[in-house]
C-alpha cells in the first residue's frame, strides 16, 4: 500500500498526463461504457510473438477511470501475455479488496483505495476489461 499523498500524486499526475495514448495503426480498439458515471475507453493492444508490443489508449471520464488506464499502459507493455493475464488479476483483486496490493503492481498500488468505494470499483476496471476484450482472455472476471 501506498501512502495516501503519494497514491493521489500518482492518479493526479496520470489524469493530467496520461501515457500511451491514441490509436494504433492496424490494430482493431475494443470501446467501453460505464454509464453510471460516464467513463469511456477505447483500448488497442498491439501483440506480436506472444508479447503486448504496444498498448495504448483514449477515453474521457473521472479521474480514476482515466488514470488506471494510463496506469495500465505503462505497467503491461511489453509484457508476455501470461505476465499481462497475472498482474491484471492481481490488480483486479485488489481492486475489488479480495486482496491486499502486490508490491509487483508498483504505481498500480495507487488505486488500491478504490477497493472501499465500491461504485469506483468499476470505473478502475473499465480499461482492463476493454483490454481483456481486445485480447480475447479472461483477466478481471
Amino acid at each position: 500500500m501506498l501512502p495516501e499523498t503519494l497514491a493521489k500524486e500518482i492518479i493526479a499526475d496520470h489524469q493530467r498526463r496520461p501515457r500511451h495514448t491514441g490509436p494504433l495503426d492496424d490494430v482493431e480498439g475494443v470501446t467501453l461504457d460505464n454509464p453510471g458515471c460516464g467513463d469511456q475507453v477505447t483500448v488497442w493492444a498491439d501483440v506480436q510473438e506472444g508479447r503486448i508490443a504496444a498498448l495504448t489508449f483514449t477515453g474521457k471520464g473521472c479521474a480514476i477511470s482515466q488514470s488506471s488506464a494510463s496506469l495500465m499502459t505503462v505497467a503491461l507493455t511489453g509484457k508476455t501475455l501470461p505476465e499481462a493475464q497475472a498482474l491484471a488479476g492481481q490488480f483486479r483483486a485488489m481492486v475489488m479488496g479480495e486482496e491486499p496490493g502486490d508490491p509487483h503492481l508498483g504505481d498500480l498500488l495507487a488505486l488500491a483505495g478504490v477497493s472501499r468505494l465500491h461504485a469506483r470499483r468499476r470505473c478502475a476496471l473499465l480499461a482492463w476489461r476493454a483490454l481483456e476484450q481486445t485480447l480475447g482472455t479472461s483477466t478481471t472476471g
